[in-house]
């Protein structure tokens, strides 16, 4: 068995780089048990008294919205929030009593419909949630029971303390305190893609302590007691301590495994369960994302409550109509309509109480004008977002085959949003670039070496009309041969110089610093060297692209890293003396790691000779002030070299060394211990703290920089983007001089463009810096961002109604003054009036209220853009998050609305794919309007004609399925299927875009005028069928008509009116619409046939109408035919007048495309510019 073991241990391919301490046994741990440090954990004994006082959850976890006893109440609250679905219901109770002018059935039955529909979709949601949830709570995992025997169990099951052995490939239950593994070291391999998106593997390793329980007979009387942090979602931290045979021991992450991560490389591991259910990690951070609703949603509640105005005004004066009529019908004894009996009928008509009744005709009007209120626009948007969606995700040109990525639209909420964007704010790295580093160039003892010609350059050359100058400045030479580079073989290092390659740097002046600068590349990292059993040839996982390309270089340089053990690293170094390949091994003795606050990692070794090394590498901002007096003799060269780097777009980072004797060491790595040992709410404080006084008094060593390409057709997109008038923000963590050359590189700087910079580097506020009164600076640099944003608002003042166009550069220090509340609007109104704008050294804090700022001192509708987990904040706080499912991992697409592979890709989703669904959309909602008004207002017209007496023109049933049956696949087809224009002319003609931005479809000049339209349609309809068909014989038998007779008629004419709009109203048929329209009308004839032949309790007032009345009658087809036509003329010679005198952008393309499939001329450009003009 130990054999066995020792055999996985030298196969093992990934080490530790962060392990392999002893445990720290009776360190001064601070006592746990204050707030948020409370949890008491005894393992191997989870039903002991003590566990069961504490009362932790199971370890069932449910994310659904409902369960079997809220599914109901639940989900009927959530749809009788929405105010037209309450105002139905009141309807519909109201319809039980004699108030209603028509049967309850016909009046709940559509709402019930409806409801039920919204109900299922939400239920069969919910219920994918809780299938999800139960495949995952029924899974077995091995428990120990007892004696040492571990059976199997399910995750539901589980309790605090329990031990529990996890297989390879199987996911972690809980959150556990790893024991042991079948590692004889007791490190195991975890893959977190389900946490954090991650693919790289992370490795964990236990206390040395636990690391021989390594069988299951080893339990039969394991006891041990946690102390720890109470539950809370931070994934990356874990405070606790444990107490092990009468011993303390301090517990850190790297011994925490958290549920929903998974054993990968690893047979089995031990663990005790911390945290179950709803109290570990990954449930922790399971907050809803925001809700976000589109601007058109809420505009469209808007236009319902000026319906319900509509609605109420027309009741209210009916009333008082009504109420006067039915107080005159009975006068000093006299009846004036005495056909109706005022003196022998009910108080719903009674003259002596007229008021009353007046009240009651009230509620009987607004029963009788609900259906101006759409009762099915709610669920038929649903069901377009969702199918608009599916177009979306499966068009084949936003698919990225490369990395088999399609587009995804995450939620189906905001496809209208797409076409509305006004500001889109990027990250840089991994979004605009490929986040594929590759080692080009570096500054070592003050000489620049790398020849390479960066896609910066070669843009900078295109605005020159030159060649690129860099490399003189740098290499004392001029490699005009290189101007365009061929790809590299190997990737990650794309470095051409003759004078460092194959061994050649021996021949140098500095060798001894050369050598150092190699070997902090070959050292200083967290990478995992995996080697090819078959060819032996070694890659390397690493927690950035950056730091494998460091490794990579170092490799080419000749210092191969090839092997990591918990506590060493092994490098085959050149040697420059015997010119040999020598193994050194660097015993690790601590590792500083990265983060974003820090910007610097170091690692803590000790050489063969004994030397104790901190070897650091880091961003120019924190590194330069860390030089000692010593180790300065070649800053000025670097810094001018890393500025040059910054001018050709790479990144760059600093290198630098100390050398510690024994007793600084000894000093310096106790307190180092105590910090990251402590257990308290400033853990973090006091480790940066201590690692500070460690990476001081470094001596420079050189620079290194990497090129991060630009993703394919970036430019061209960005360009594209800013035709169609969207302004382009950049983010970026990166230096000024990098972000400003990656901006010319991508077109988002363009020739000719002022550039306004805002930065604190001025010699006043570099002297108060030095001088270390903060007071003073902070003064001073808010001052000085003051003056300059005030300058620059200045400089835009001359240019307006100018073509000169502005760009706004500011640095992050900058930022963080110009964010200030007292500040904030004077930037903002700088930043708008600029064409574009790029924010430097942006934290993700800052990224996320720069979005806000943008989003709510605008009004308008802002995009995020990113790639990683520093951008979640940004694209949350955007209207739509979009993720870039790139080389980051994955949590910017977990937190995005819709992921896709490519920045290029955004080009199609918003002048395609949003210009349509925006345009489907409102079309769709105007629509919605105008056929419900046309419909609805003929009730009020025509009872107006009876006196308000609250009679239906048309038959119940007539009444409750013409938004169900007759109108309801038009509309929809129009809102899956219309096109203004084709893909190709959106890409074409980008400027078209802006009619989603300024909102020209969905203006309140549009929705009034579509109302106004089908108040206009519903007024021709009644009067034309009214004027029409009186007082003359309606068929042979000269009977004249009746309200049954006149009611189907104008419904006849209602839904050829609302079907043939349609018609006139779209750009692009398609089968399915023909179908869809046409089918309606016969699906009312159909209906009106087989309706009418029921017998006269079902069909009551429509019994063998059509069949013995209407279609035997010539004057109903006649009416049929020119009442429709007459009702659409207002419509056609508006939008004909329109079209022709005042056409909208897409109406221009229209005809452009028309002309073009004609004569060709509009394949002229100066013909197409005059037309868009």
């Amino acid at each position: 068995m130990a054999g066995a073991k020792k055999k996985r241990l030298r196969l093992s391919k990934i080490y530790s780089f962060a392990c392999g301490k002893k445990s720290m046994k009776n360190e001064e741990l601070p006592p746990v048990g204050g707030a948020g440090f409370s949890r008491m954990v005894y393992c191997n004994e989870p039903d002991c008294f003590e566990a069961g006082i504490h009362n932790y959850p199971q370890n069932y976890v449910s994310t659904t919205k409902y369960n079997v006893a809220t599914f109901v109440p639940k989900s009927l609250f959530e749809q009788f929030r929405r105010v037209a679905n309450f105002y139905f219901l009141v309807t519909g109770i109201l319809s039980f009593t004699p108030l209603a002018p028509f049967t309850a059935v016909s009046a709940i039955i559509p709402l019930i419909i409806v409801i039920i529909a919204t109900m299922v979709k939400e239920g069969l949601e919910d219920l994918r949630r809780h299938q999800q949830d139960s495949e995952v709570n029924n899974r077995a995992v091995l428990v120990h029971q007892q004696n040492g025997v571990f059976n199997n169990t399910e995750w539901k099951n589980l309790k605090v303390g329990d031990i529990v052995k996890v297989e390879k490939d199987k996911f972690f239950p809980a959150d556990l305190l790893l024991l042991s593994s079948s590692y004889d070291d007791a490190i195991c391999y975890v893959e977190t893609m389900n946490l954090d998106g991650e693919t790289n593997l992370k490795l964990k390793q236990a206390l040395e302590i636990t690391s021989s329980l390594n069988d299951d007979s080893n339990f039969r009387d394991f006891k041990a007691s946690l102390k720890c942090e109470d539950p809370n979602p931070s994934l990356y931290t874990f405070v606790g301590s444990m107490e092990y045979e009468e011993q303390q021991y301090s517990l850190s992450p790297q011994q925490i495994l958290l549920r929903d991560s998974k054993l990968r490389n690893t047979e089995y591991i031990y663990g005790a369960v911390i945290f179950t259910g709803h109290d570990t990690k990954v449930m922790q951070n399971a907050t809803a994302p925001p809700s976000k609703r589109s601007r058109i949603e809420r505009k469209m509640d808007k236009i319902i409550y000026v319906l319900f105005f509509c609605l109420f005004m027309m009741a209210f004066i009916g009333s008082i109509i009504f109420g006067v009529k039915t107080k005159d019908d009975l006068k000093n004894g006299r009846m004036t309509r005495w056909y109706l009996r005022p003196d022998d009928i009910s108080i719903l008509f009674d003259p002596n109480y007229a008021a009353l009744a007046a009240i009651f005709h009230f509620l009987t009007a607004l029963m009788l004008y609900n259906y101006f209120i759409p009762i099915s626009l709610y669920v038929s948007i649903e069901v377009v977002k969702l199918l608009q969606t599916l177009f979306i995700n499966r068009d084949i040109h936003m698919y990225y085959e490369e990395a088999d990525k399609p587009a995804r639209a995450r939620t189906s909420n905001l496809n209208e949003e797409l076409g509305q964007v006004d500001t889109i704010l990027s990250d840089k790295t991994g979004t605009l670039t490929c986040n594929s580093m590759e080692f080009v160039k570096c500054s070592i003892a003050g000489t620049a070496y790398g020849h390479g010609v960066t896609e910066v350059e070669r843009a900078a050359a295109g605005r020159r009309n030159g060649k690129p100058s860099v490399q003189a400045n740098t290499n004392g030479m001029n490699h005009i041969d290189n101007l365009v580079d061929s790809e590299s073989p190997i990737k990650g290092f794309n470095f051409k110089d003759g004078r460092v390659m194959n061994g050649k740097w021996v021949n140098e002046p500095h060798v001894d610093v050369i050598q150092k600068f190699f070997r902090l590349l070959a050292v200083c990292h967290t990478a995992l060297p995996d080697v090819d059993e078959n060819t032996g040839k070694i890659t390397y996982e690493a927690e950035s692209p950056d730091e494998a390309a460091f490794v990579i270089a170092a490799r080419e340089f000749g210092f191969e890293f090839y092997k990591r053990t918990q506590t060493s690293i092994s490098v085959l170094e050149f040697d420059p003396r015997t010119g040999n390949k020598v193994e050194r091994t660097y015993e690790l003795l601590s590792v500083l790691e990265f983060n974003s606050a820090r910007k610097r990692m170091s690692v803590i070794v000790r050489d063969e000779e004994g030397k104790i090394l901190v070897l650091c590498k880091g961003a120019d901002s924190v590194m330069f002030d860390r030089i000692g007096k010593n180790g300065k003799e070649f800053e000025q060269e670097t810094r001018d070299h890393v500025n040059v780097y910054a001018d050709a777009g790479l990144r760059t980072l600093i290198l630098a060394y100390r050398e510690l004797d024994e007793d600084k060491y000894k000093e310096l790595n106790k307190k180092f211990n105590e910090a990251k040992n402590s257990i308290s709410a400033d853990r973090d404080i006091l480790i940066e703290a201590a690692a500070d006084k460690i990476e001081r008094d470094l001596i420079l060593l050189g620079a290194t920089a990497v090129e991060d390409k630009l993703q394919d057709g970036v430019p061209e997109c960005i360009n594209k983007l800013a035709q169609a008038g969207i302004k382009i923000w950049v983010l970026t963590g990166d230096k000024m001089e990098t972000a400003i050359n990656i901006g010319f590189a991508c077109s988002l700087l363009r020739q000719g463009m002022k550039q306004i910079i805002i930065n604190l580097e001025s010699p006043e506020i570099q002297a108060l810096e030095k001088s270390g009164d903060q007071d003073a600076i902070t003064k001073a640099s808010k001052e000085s961002v003051l003056r300059q944003i005030t300058v620059g608002k200045f400089q835009l003042i001359p240019s307006s109604g100018s073509s000169e166009t502005f760009a706004l550069i500011i640095d992050g220090k900058s930022l963080a003054y110009a964010l200030e509340d007292d500040m904030k609007n004077l930037f903002l109104e700088l930043a708008l009036g600029c064409a574009s704008v790029i924010c430097c050294r942006s934290s993700p804090k800052q990224k996320a209220l720069v979005t806000r700022l943008v989003k709510i001192g605008t009004g308008k509708t802002t995009l995020g853009i990113g790639d990683g987990a520093n951008d979640v904040g940004m694209l949350q706080e955007a209207d739509i998050g979009i993720g870039i499912s790139g080389a980051e991992g994955m949590q910017a697409v977990m937190s995005s609305d819709v992921a896709i592979a490519q920045f290029r890709y955004l080009e199609r989703l918003l002048l395609v794919h949003g210009h349509w669904c925006y345009r489907r959309l409102t079309s769709m909602i105007c629509y919605f309007f105008f056929k419900n008004i046309a419909f609805g207002f003929t009730l009020f017209l025509y009872e107006a004609y009876a006196s308000f007496s609250g009679q239906p023109a048309y038959n119940d049933w007539l009444l409750s399925i013409y938004s169900l049956l007759f109108t309801s696949l038009p509309v929809m087809s129009m809102g899956i299927f219309e096109q203004d224009v084709s893909a190709r002319y959106c890409l074409k003609f980008p400027q078209l875009y802006q009619e989603g931005v300024k909102d020209v479809l969905f203006s309140w000049r549009r929705i009034l005028g579509w109302m106004f339209n089908g108040f206009l349609c519903a007024t021709i309809i009644f009067f034309g069928c009214n004027k029409a068909l009186e007082h003359q014989a309606f068929n042979k038998e000269g009977f004249t008509v009746g309200r049954d007779i006149i009611g189907a008629t104008m419904y006849t004419c209602v839904v050829w009116v609302v079907n043939m709009q349609m018609g006139l109203a779209i750009s692009y048929f398609t089968l399915l619409q023909h179908i869809a329209a046409w089918g309606s009308i016969a699906l009312w004839y159909i209906f009106i046939i087989i309706y009418g032949s029921l017998s006269p309790t079902t069909s009551t007032n429509t019994y063998q109408i059509f069949t013995e009345a209407l279609a035997p009658a010539a004057s109903y087809w006649l009416v049929t035919i020119l009442v429709p036509i007459t009702a659409l003329i207002p419509y056609f010679t508006y939008a004909a007048i329109q079209r022709q005198f005042f056409p909208r952008e897409h109406e221009i393309i229209q005809r452009l495309r028309a002309e073009e499939k004609s004569n060709g001329i509009a394949n002229d450009p100066e013909y197409i510019n005059n037309m868009v003009r």
